[in-house]
C-alpha cells in the first residue's frame, strides 16, 4: 500500500479521521487494525511521521506515542535510516490491554485491583531482597512525591516512580518490566486517584501514611507487613474513590471483600525473612 493509497483509504472513511479523545490510543488501534487485517502487510513501510500527521490530522506527539505503543506490542519495528515497518507476524501474541480500559470510573477500580494483586507480592519480595541502595532509592522516591506536590505538581509520575522503585528492589526484573508496561494504563488511573485525594481533606495525609507504612516494612525486612501495607494501600485507594463520590459503593465492595479474604489466607508467620 503506497502513501497515496493509505491516504485514500482514510479519506474514504470519515471514521478514520481522528477526533480529540485519547488520540494516541485511537491512532494505535486504527493502525493495529490495519496491520491485523492485512491492509498494512508484514515488511511494509509505514507512512512517515509527517505523512501520518497530515493524513490523520493529529500532532507529531500523538503519532510518536501511537507508534511507540505498537512497537511495544511488536507490531512495528524501526530500521535505522529506512523508517518504521510492519513486523513479521510474531510467533506469540504480545500482552496488550484494551486502551478503552479507563473509559469509566468502574474501570479505574479494576485497575486498582490489578495493582493490588501485583504490588502486595512485589512489596513482600522487596522486604526480603532489598539492599541498602534499594532502601535509599525507595526513600528518595517516596520523598519526591511530597516535593512534587509542594511545588504544585500532581505527583503522578513520582507516585509511579515510588512503586517502580519497590519493583526494582524485589530483585525480579520481570516485575519492573511488567509495571513499566502497565504504566501506560496506570498513569490515568493514578491521576484520577491523586486528583481525588487532593480535593478532599485528609486523603493526601492517608496516602502519605500508607506509603510510609510500605517503606517502613520493607526497610525492616518484614514481608508479611510489607504485603499487608501495599495491599491495604490499594484497598484504601478504592475506598477513597467511593468516599470522594467518584464511584458508587458497590464498585469497591468486592475489592474490600476479596482483599480481606486474601489477607487472612496469606498470613504466614514463618515467612518473615532474616534481614540483610
Amino acid at each position: 500500500m503506497t502513501t497515496s493509497d493509505y491516504e485514500s483509504a482514510v479519506s474514504a472513511s470519515p471514521s478514520l479521521r481522528l477526533v480529540p479523545e485519547r488520540l494516541s490510543d485511537r491512532l494505535a488501534s486504527l493502525l493495529a487494525e490495519q496491520i491485523e487485517t492485512g491492509k498494512l502487510a508484514p515488511g511494509e513501510r509505514l507512512p512517515t511521521e509527517p505523512e501520518l500527521v497530515r493524513i490523520h490530522g493529529v500532532s507529531r506527539t500523538v503519532v510518536r506515542e501511537a507508534v511507540s505503543q505498537l512497537k511495544s506490542r511488536s507490531l512495528l519495528i524501526s530500521r535505522q535510516g529506512s523508517g518504521v515497518f510492519v513486523s513479521a507476524e510474531p510467533a506469540s501474541q504480545p500482552l496488550a490491554f484494551d486502551p478503552t480500559v479507563l473509559g469509566s470510573m468502574a474501570s479505574v477500580v479494576q485497575v486498582v485491583e490489578v495493582r493490588r494483586a501485583l504490588e502486595g507480592e512485589i512489596a513482600a519480595l522487596a522486604a526480603v531482597r532489598a539492599r541498602r541502595p534499594d532502601i535509599m532509592a525507595i526513600r528518595q522516591a517516596r520523598d519526591a512525591i511530597d516535593l512534587a506536590t509542594a511545588a504544585g505538581g500532581d505527583g503522578v509520575n513520582e507516585d509511579l516512580a515510588f512503586h517502580r522503585s519497590i519493583a526494582q528492589a524485589s530483585g525480579n526484573p520481570q516485575f519492573t518490566l511488567l509495571l513499566g508496561f502497565l504504566e501506560q494504563y496506570l498513569r490515568d488511573a493514578v491521576r484520577v486517584t491523586r486528583d481525588n485525594e487532593e480535593r478532599h481533606a485528609g486523603f493526601a495525609d492517608q496516602v502519605r501514611a500508607e506509603h510510609d507504612a510500605i517503606f517502613i516494612a520493607i526497610e525492616a525486612g518484614d514481608p508479611v507487613a510489607a504485603r499487608a501495607a501495599a495491599t491495604e494501600h490499594m484497598v484504601q485507594a478504592a475506598r477513597r474513590l467511593v468516599a470522594g463520590g467518584m464511584v458508587p459503593p458497590h464498585a469497591a465492595a468486592a475489592t474490600d471483600a476479596a482483599a480481606s479474604h486474601a489477607a487472612l489466607a496469606r498470613r504466614n508467620p514463618t515467612e518473615r525473612g532474616s534481614k540483610r
